[in-house]
């Protein structure tokens, strides 16, 4: 399997790095999560005047925000009608109108400060080239004529690809979020802001002065705290990892024989594909997205990236492959983020979580209402992305598909025999292997020493599985993932995978 770089937004960026915590500190606000909604929102609050300190498990701008296609748009898939007839127009006009704020906010931003970040004002297109999603695209072009979207109905679109009708935003955006991200790092470290990295908070000690315990034990004692993690570090009492699934998918990076016309496409059809270009050194770079499926789940994952390079040389004639990255997503019961207050009793702790692959604008949504939540502004979006609201239709719905499908794992999978043994694993090749009886995740790698970590995941046990593509360990009930040692790369997991020696 060829080896590939991280993903093109860090591919040489000049990334500061900043301490681990070592010590006891107080701030008025303890953010969580250094992606663009805990970077922004620390801006964000330092701009008013606020001592906030950001904590990071790893290292920033290295998660999610990281693996990104960077689109910066309201258009979020096929979702308008599906919000109206959830939440009722007025609420799904709000949701529009929140990630269009935040794309302004972007561009002000990009403007103001003279940020180059590869900023560019791009038309969103969702195209469908069968019945059934023309079908689709039309119930969709209603919603947003309902919503006062501007917006056009088109049957053809400048990308040569089959298509029969498509939807399109215009003046939407894409952006290098590195880039961008590193201009919002470096104005709050001049405003007294501090970053601690390779920092993993794992409680809250509740209270009027609440303090983030982090795995060395040492607290941030603040007026705030705020979890911008991608999994939010502290559940309690909203329980997300029952609330919220993970989904991962998969992004090419690749140089092309045909010219790419610029715009952003996403299909209605499945399976999904997305489309967008980045400048690289005076060439275009074309970023194919799509093969979205549940994380621990599905084909092996190397299928992924070969059925987005078939894909890509049929429509534009691939002449190289210089990237290749993967991305997680988590998903909320109706599809629109948690972002606001914990809950009604804890006032003064606050989460943001379950962008569903729409990052860059919710992420930033996110960031503007949690300034005006803490600074007590009022926001006419705190209702909508409340993370305590429920409604019956569809959370009960997604509620028990959810569980369902998290108990058919945590049981199911435990069941049968694992015939394989560490020694007959290939060099470059993870399996669930049989240790003294036992199962047990083993890889072997490409010189030949064998990693053999525990097969249960941390967080409530599940048995995980092996992303060949990543060279991970994936959790199938909540999409954790550790490496082949067992390290955490993502949560709900807080603890590593118990290492075992062969005897």
């Amino acid at each position: 399997m060829p080896q590939y770089p991280e993903p093109y937004w860090r591919v040489g960026l000049d990334i500061p790095s900043f301490p681990k915590l070592d010590r006891d500190i107080e701030a008025d606000v303890a953010i969580v999560g250094a992606g663009i909604s805990g970077i922004t929102t620390a801006y964000l609050l330092a701009q008013e005047g606020l001592k906030v300190v950001l904590l990071e498990a790893s290292t920033i701008l290295n998660g999610t925000t990281g693996h990104t296609t960077a689109k910066i748009t309201a258009q979020h898939d096929l979702i308008y009608d599906e919000l109206i007839h959830h939440f009722g127009e007025e609420k799904a006009r709000l949701y529009y109108q929140a990630n269009s704020d935040a794309l302004q906010f972007i561009k002000d931003m990009v403007n103001e400060h003279q940020i180059e970040c590869d900023f560019t004002e791009e038309d969103a297109y969702i195209y469908a080239n069968t019945g059934e999603g023309v079908k689709q695209i039309q119930v969709e072009y209603e919603a947003y004529k309902k919503l006062g979207i501007v917006s056009e109905y088109v049957q053809s679109m400048p990308l040569p690809l089959e298509m029969q009708a498509a939807i399109v935003m215009k003046q939407q955006a894409q952006f290098h979020p590195l880039k961008f991200l590193l201009q919002l790092v470096q104005a709050f470290v001049g405003k007294s802001g501090i970053i601690y990295e390779n920092t993993t908070a794992v409680n809250i000690e509740k209270g009027e002065r609440p303090s983030v315990i982090t795995r060395d034990g040492y607290r941030v004692t603040c007026k705030h705290i705020v979890s911008c993690s991608h999994f939010p570090f502290y559940e309690m009492p909203n329980l997300y990892f029952t609330r919220m699934y993970a989904e991962r998918s998969y992004v090419l990076g690749v140089k092309t024989e045909k010219a790419f016309p610029g715009g952003m496409y996403l299909s209605a059809d499945s399976p999904k594909r997305s489309l967008r270009y980045t400048n690289v050194n005076g060439e275009n770079l074309v970023l194919i997205g799509g093969e979205s499926h549940k994380t621990g789940q599905g084909i092996c994952t190397i299928k992924h990236y070969e059925a987005l390079e078939a894909f890509g040389e049929e429509s534009f004639g691939i002449t190289e492959i210089p990237y290749r990255w993967s991305a997680q997503d988590l998903i909320t019961l109706d599809k629109v983020p948690y972002i606001g207050r914990l809950s009604a009793d804890e006032s003064n702790i606050f989460v943001a979580t379950g962008y569903r692959k729409w990052g860059m604008t919710n992420g930033t949504a996110a960031a503007l209402l949690l300034r005006d939540l803490i600074v007590g502004r009022d926001n006419p979006y705190q209702e909508l992305y409340s993370p305590s609201r429920f409604h019956a239709d569809p959370n009960i719905k997604a509620f028990i598909t959810i569980n369902v499908d998290v108990a058919k794992h945590l049981i199911g999978d435990k069941i049968g025999i694992v015939r394989r043994s560490p020694g007959d694993l290939y060099s470059d090749e993870g399996a669930i292997v049989n240790v003294n009886g036992k199962r047990a995740c083993g890889y072997r790698d490409e010189s030949g020493h064998l990693h053999i970590v525990d097969s249960a995941c941390t967080h409530m046990g599940c048995e995980l599985a092996w992303n060949s593509g990543d060279r991970t360990w994936d959790c199938p009930c909540h999409g954790s993932r550790f490496s082949v040692d067992g390290d955490v790369i993502e949560g709900p997991a807080e603890k590593p995978l118990k290492r075992i020696e062969l005897e």
